[in-house]
């Protein structure tokens, strides 16, 4: 279980240390094998043994450490600045030795730190850091060459080539990591419009049961006009609510679906989860049969209602039944509870709904908003990406995420609208 959420050691260690280690272990290494050391037979022309033995080649030499420990410990946060701080100590290291070129492992610090340049900058800014470190190179080549300085095979074309190869892997990285947010970015576009079709689907079912109410009271209505008056103009007020409500409804939906960016393509695939209910609209009348079914597989759901119970809009009442749909199949697959619990809380301007269990699982990541945060669950995230949009739809709250004492809590408030003067005047009638 850890290993799947903890990454390896060697990607937990800031890059800035990899690259301090790296140069401070070639810099460390000639001053206590040719300083500190006592004499041996073999000599170093890159090391002389009274390289070091002024004060300004120790200062110098001194210097080049502070550098290069800045440019390592600013790497992360300020990458071209650092890096070329580490070259620069790096450069200084040489002059303190009276080097006419960079040793190849000293140098190694410096691919290092362009490696990192190029997996987290644009490849602008890293083609830049590649052109300074060639460029580097090819100073200390010419001028060894104006100075006739030429006592052998040259390092710097190898050095280059070690340069070009950390590029590439760098840039590697980068482009690895460009495609794999892309593909979770269309995944989850993917997600959000199949969640909106879905929504769109069962809408229609409501609509349909509210046009089914409509026919069959101005039915009744009309059979008893003129019989009876009273139930007749009791079932043209029943239908002026189902008719009010389900064109509210569909005014909110319409305008919010209207927003989505055209530009995406969904498949209409819904990544494994079922497709809507044909059968008449659900609401939170139907949470106890809910929790029966969830307790029968296991996991015992208790439902608390508090507040004045009453009527709620369609696409509400909807809405607060599936995201209480969700967040329990997620407490049974996923939390390793053995309870879950249910409030309805009837408020004068909204509707709030939470869900909350004590397992151990449910979620990693929290998520908070009117649908414009971000959620992680066990899974793929896509249950709550479903239940933030469909709040987001109704202009309510969401919040999702684990609890303090353990678990996992999903928190929403959707606001009710509030009922208009012609209703208001019909009800009073």
């Amino acid at each position: 279980m850890s290993a799947s959420v903890s990454s390896p050691l060697l990607k937990r260690i800031p890059p800035g240390l990899w690259t301090a280690l790296a140069w401070f272990a070639a810099a460390v290494e000639p001053i206590v094998e040719y300083v500190v050391m006592p004499p041996r037979p073999t000599h170093s022309l890159n090391f002389p043994r009274d390289g070091l033995d002024s004060l300004d080649a120790r200062a110098l030499l001194a210097l080049a450490f502070v550098l290069v420990l800045a440019g390592s410990a600013a790497l992360r946060r300020s990458t071209t600045p650092a890096y070329a701080l580490v070259i620069a100590g790096t450069v200084a290291s040489t002059v303190a030795w009276r080097q006419d070129e960079i040793p190849p492992l000293q140098f190694l610090a410096v691919d290092v730190a362009l490696c990192y340049i190029a997996a987290i900058r644009s490849r602008r800014s890293s083609l830049t850091a590649a052109s300074g470190a060639l460029g580097v190179l090819t100073c200390y080549f010419m001028m060894r060459l104006l100075m006739g300085h030429d006592s052998g095979i040259a390092p710097e074309p190898f050095l280059a080539l070690t340069v070009v190869i950390a590029w590439l892997i760098g840039n590697s990285v980068h482009q690895a990591r460009a495609h794999t947010e892309e593909l979770y970015a269309r995944a989850a576009a993917q997600a959000v419009t199949a969640e909106r079709l879905r929504i769109a689907r069962e809408m229609h079912d409501t609509v349909a049961h509210s046009i089914g109410i409509i026919a069959l009271q101005a039915g009744a209505a009309a059979r008893v006009v003129e019989t009876q008056p009273a139930r007749a103009r009791e079932a043209m007020l029943t239908v002026e609510k189902a008719g009010r409500e389900t064109l509210s409804g569909l005014r909110r939906m319409l305008g919010a679906l209207r927003q989505a960016d055209q530009n995406q393509e969904g498949t209409g695939q819904d990544h494994g989860r079922a497709p809507a209910s044909l059968h008449p609209a659900l609401g939170l009348a139907d949470v106890e049969r809910l929790a029966a079914t969830a307790t029968a597989a296991g996991v015992r759901v208790e439902v608390r209602r508090q507040g004045k119970h009453r009527p709620l809009p369609a696409d509400i009442d909807l809405a607060a039944f599936r995201i209480v749909q969700e967040s329990v199949t997620n407490a049974v697959r996923h939390s390793g509870a053995d309870s879950c619990l249910v409030r309805l809380e009837y408020r004068a301007d909204e509707l709030a709904v939470e869900v909350s269990d004590r397992g151990k699982g449910g979620g990693t990541g929290t998520d908070t908003g009117t649908g414009t945060g971000t959620g992680t669950g066990t899974d793929t995230g896509y249950g709550l990406i479903g239940m933030r949009e469909r709040t987001a739809l109704l202009r309510g709250d969401f919040t999702a995420g684990p609890r303090p004492g353990g678990g996992f809590l999903v928190a929403v408030r959707l606001p009710i609208p509030t009922m208009t003067e012609a209703e208001e005047k019909a009800r009073a009638i």
